[in-house]
């Protein structure tokens, strides 16, 4: 016995210890790359020279906010170039787009970051290189003034999730050894691009370059890019996804300097480097990546930090432009009403009506990422086919959906509307991060209708079938038993005497008739009005209207699985449990048909549970 428990205490000992699979790779490439000593650490700023060139540490931070860590992530090291994407988000949102746009240029230069060079149109090649970057400092200085090293202090801790300090002393020797740059800005200040005081720009962009991050939020630095300008930490929105698209765009092309071809050729993730020893990598949708090794080679980049970039794209193959989404992958069912109807029990000339025109609802269930490609198929999925004359887009599984899609969704919207079709959303909440991405276009259809269950939107496009060729759905009084299926097959005697049996009761709107979990004392007979069948978390089994039972479960359990709620005023025959089984006792034969009938139902139910099963596995 002893030596089973040491085995189950060891085994629960083994599972803790285990690592995921991502963190035992970025442990084994830790491991590998810690032997590579090739490169030399920066000494052009003399203060960057005393870095301890081993230190090496490496984090990735997914866009649900976890953060892996292995090595020297918590070492501190000063910012340097890794600065210049997030100052130029900040610029792009700060004095706005045609204003940074009409200064800085997004070409690749083909030189070194340091270049003392412009463009055809005396402009800055890119905000990666240098030039480029110490006019985002003057546009930032322009807009802000003598805050706006501040200004830009506290938008970076924005991104990593934490307040950001400064290395003094990098800065001192940033600035005292910072003529190259000087001349960069003088050569801005005659084209300029540069309106302010040189130098005090200039001490901006060393203040900017001198502040201290640590690998680890490089990488929230870096998810927050890969996340459309949320933080996935903090939660915060820290820049619009118009200057993290542009952002991504030049950090693609020439974050790597001269670099940068071979780059997105092998890696294909969106970096950013520094002669600190830092490596940022976003991959949009997907993780930020953060590094640190002070070993650099002849570009000015990490040895190790690319090593770690290069591993992590091919193990993983990650690189952006080999992405493998199928469109056809986000839909995950697609039937009409005929196949899977609403959970409200209906009446025999509402059936009738139903399964006459079932092809006029249709349902599409979404799951995944929305993108552009997947609302194009389903528009043409939809195109090919008669339309009816409800759709409803069921969007509960849909984590993300982006603007292009929506925008595309929308216009599909549109187009219906033209051909009097409703569309229907099912399954977002107007709190939910999907409404605020497709509400400004669909907030106005007149023919577009919104319900977060998609049960409640199915139930509300039968009705509209059921109204639209004659029926009604009005409440009506069902007094007499023999109409109840459960009954079904009794006779007169039978049925009068179960009557004499019960008690008709009256129920309010929303009170409670039934409560889950509690002892099963009595069987009901709807006479009028509409009754819910809830699960305790609030989920519906079914709605019931007149001629209708519930509480038969009782007949086979002995407690009750399920809260059943009046929706309207509600009538029914109540007949104690106790009673209901002397009947049976006492009516062999009307016991046994009234099983047979229970039967009967239940296996209706499962048909159609089964039916809902086989639509999302067919798919």
């Amino acid at each position: 016995m002893n030596t089973l428990r040491s085995a189950e205490v060891q085994k629960a000992n083994d599972w803790a210890a285990s690592k995921p699979p991502l963190l035992r790779f970025l442990t084994a490439c830790h491991a590998d790359f810690s032997a590579e000593t090739s490169g030399a650490v920066a000494d052009y700023i003399p203060e960057l020279g005393k870095a301890d060139p081993d230190h090496f540490g490496i984090s990735l931070a997914t866009l649900d906010g976890h953060v892996y860590e292995v090595g020297d992530t918590r070492v501190p090291f000063t910012i340097q170039s890794i600065s210049k994407p997030f100052v130029f988000a900040l610029a792009l949102d700060t004095l706005g787009a045609t204003r940074v746009e009409g200064e800085i240029g997004v070409e690749p230069s083909g030189d070194p970051f340091n270049s003392i060079r412009l463009n055809a149109d005396n402009h800055p090649f890119n905000p990666m290189v240098n030039a480029g970057a110490i006019a985002c400092s003057g546009l930032i200085r322009e807009a802000k003034g003598d805050g706006a090293f501040e200004y830009i202090r506290q938008s970076l801790g924005r991104f990593a999730g934490r307040d950001l300090d400064i290395d003094e002393a990098v800065y001192a020797s940033e600035s005292a050894t910072g003529d190259r740059n000087r001349a960069i800005g003088y050569l801005l200040r005659n084209s300029t691009v540069i309106r302010d005081d040189v130098g005090a720009v200039l001490d901006v962009y060393f203040r900017q370059c001198s502040v201290l991050v640590t690998a680890r939020d490089i990488a929230i630095m870096a998810a927050t890019l890969a996340n459309r300008g949320t933080n996935p930490v903090t939660g915060e929105q820290v820049t619009t996804p118009y200057a993290i698209s542009r952002t991504l765009s030049v950090m693609t092309s020439s974050g790597m300097y001269d670099y940068a071809g071979e780059w997105i050729y092998r890696v294909g993730i969106p970096a950013k480097s520094g002669v600190g020893g830092g490596i940022l990598a976003a991959l949009p949708a997907r993780l930020g990546l953060g590094s640190y090794s002070p070993r650099l080679d002849r570009h000015g980049n990490s040895v190790r930090g690319i090593k770690v970039c290069e591993a992590l794209s091919s193990h993983y193959d990650l690189h952006m432009l080999n992405r493998s989404d199928d469109a056809r992958n986000s839909v995950i069912a697609d039937y009409n009403i005929g196949k899977s109807s609403s959970r409200r029990s209906r009446r025999p000339h509402e059936q009738k009506i139903l399964a006459a025109h079932h092809e006029d609802v249709r349902i599409v269930e979404l799951v995944g990422t929305l993108t552009f490609s997947a609302v194009d198929y389903v528009s043409r999925q939809l195109a090919a086919q008669p339309r009816p004359h409800f759709i409803i887009f069921d969007v509960r599984r849909v984590a993300a959906m982006t603007r292009a899609s929506a925008r595309l969704l929308a216009e599909g919207f549109q187009e219906l509307a033209a051909f009097n079709v409703t569309a229907i959303l099912s399954g977002i909440k107007r709190s939910s991060p999907q409404w605020q991405t497709i509400g400004e276009w669909v907030e106005d259809l007149a023919n577009v209708r919104n319900f977060p269950v998609l049960d409640d939107a199915i139930e509300w496009a039968e009705d509209q079938i059921v109204y639209r060729h004659g029926g009604a759905i009005d409440s009506v009084e069902v007094t007499e038993l023999s109409e109840q299926p459960l009954l079904a097959g009794l006779s007169a005697e039978e049925l009068a005497l179960l009557a004499s049996l019960g008690t008709i009761r009256t129920y309010q709107p929303g009170e409670r008739i039934i409560a889950a979990a509690v002892p099963a004392v009595s069987l009901f007979f709807l006479r009028s009005g509409v009754v819910h069948v809830r699960l305790p978390d609030g989920i519906r089994l079914a709605t019931l209207t007149a001629g209708m039972a519930f509480g038969e479960m009782a007949l086979l359990e002995t407690h009750h699985s399920a809260d059943v709620l009046a929706d309207k005023s509600v009538t029914a025959l109540e007949v104690p449990l106790p009673d209901f089984l002397r009947f049976r006792e006492e009516h062999p034969r009307a016991g046994e048909r009234i099983m047979r009938n229970l039967a009967q139902l239940l296996a209706d139910r499962l048909i159609v549970a089964n039916t809902k099963m086989n639509l999302l596995t067919a798919t």
